[in-house]
């Protein structure tokens, strides 16, 4: 598989790596068999896949866990990365955070280590100050941000902080970073790791209308906020659902799944370095590998283009999808 550099560090990511929450199962994600997470990150080692994707948040560190028993034998042909919790970001947390982050994953370093949403901005000079101590003493190998937008952004890379990439939302139905924040992105040098990537199986076609999608898939502003949702907003649920058929429709002349070509419709955007795929069986990770192989053509992009854009403006260019407004999280 085709492998990038993720930022101006010395990493080399795949174009395809593993987001690890859905193994640690838990709320939204149900029972997990053990075995077969295991099964599915040796799968993913097995086809080129050397980037692995997870936080000390996700299932109170059960996905940490399932990693670092995959990996423990394995650990020379991976690269992980975890996410510390904003509100760890005080000196003392966040040496504890990474300590407890190191004995779940089994490993005596990360390879990236970001902060997984912004910190509070007090938090932000002694915090990258013990960043850096950790990137010196080898716990660390570089260092990351997660769904920062263009304001926090800046504040990180005013420290002076070496900072590879920042992970955000990305897919044609979330196309917010392509306002402002990814020509930042690209300004500084820092590559985009790209989640959910198929907005949690609506790009795979799990679902037809609003009415199927679970509560804990339905969250974000596409969505009416009676739905579950905290960002109070009445969503965009007719222009989502007319955006996933013309997506599908393209999908269709082409011959192709409508989750690969989303997946390869990211892959090909710029700034992008690996977009993460979510499976939680060795079949459905070799489905989404086929996605690694396609090749659009101009034509194809445009018309991928002209069918999401109108959501994409709908939406607007808040990078947060789950709190609205003055409330969200992201600036």
């Amino acid at each position: 598989m085709e492998q990038r550099a993720l930022g101006g560090s010395d990493l080399r990511v795949s174009a395809l790596g593993l987001g690890c929450w859905p193994l640690g199962g838990g709320d939204g994600w149900g029972a997990v068999d053990e075995q077969q997470a295991v099964a599915t990150i040796h799968a993913a080692l097995d086809h080129g896949i050397n980037f692995f994707d997870t936080a000390e948040g996700y299932n109170a560190g059960r996905s940490e866990e399932v990693v670092g028993k995959a990996l423990a034998d394995r650990r020379d042909r991976a690269l992980i990365a975890t996410k510390v919790s904003p509100s760890h970001t005080t000196p003392q947390a966040l040496r504890e955070s990474l300590e407890n982050s190191l004995r779940r994953l089994q490993t005596d370093y990360v390879d990236l280590y970001q902060v997984h949403w912004p910190m509070p901005p007090e938090n932000v000079d002694g915090a990258i100050e013990v960043l850096e101590e950790m990137v010196a003493s080898g716990k660390v190998r570089t260092l990351g941000v997660s769904n920062h937008g263009v304001q926090q952004l800046d504040q990180v890379v005013w420290t002076g902080a070496p900072i590879a990439s920042n992970q955000l939302c990305y897919s044609l139905l979330a196309r917010a970073i392509e306002c402002e924040l990814g020509p930042a992105c690209q300004k500084y040098g820092i590559s985009i790791i790209a989640y959910m990537a198929l907005m949690q199986g609506l790009l795979a076609g799990v679902y037809s209308s609003p009415d199927e999608v679970p509560e804990f898939r339905a969250r974000t502003r596409h969505f009416h906020h009676s739905r579950g949702a905290r960002h109070g907003q009445e969503g965009h649920e007719e222009l989502t659902f007319q955006t996933i058929a013309a997506v599908r429709g393209i999908a269709d002349d082409l011959g192709m799944p409508m989750a690969t070509l989303s997946l390869a419709w990211v892959m090909a955007q710029k700034g992008v370095a690996t977009v993460l795929v979510g499976s939680r069986k060795p079949e459905q990770l070799l489905r989404n590998l086929e996605a690694a192989e396609v090749v659009l053509s101009s034509e194809t992009l445009r018309a991928l283009d002209e069918a999401s854009r109108p959501l994409r403006d709908a939406m607007g260019p808040s990078i947060d999808l789950w709190q609205g407004g003055e409330r969200r999280r992201s600036f």
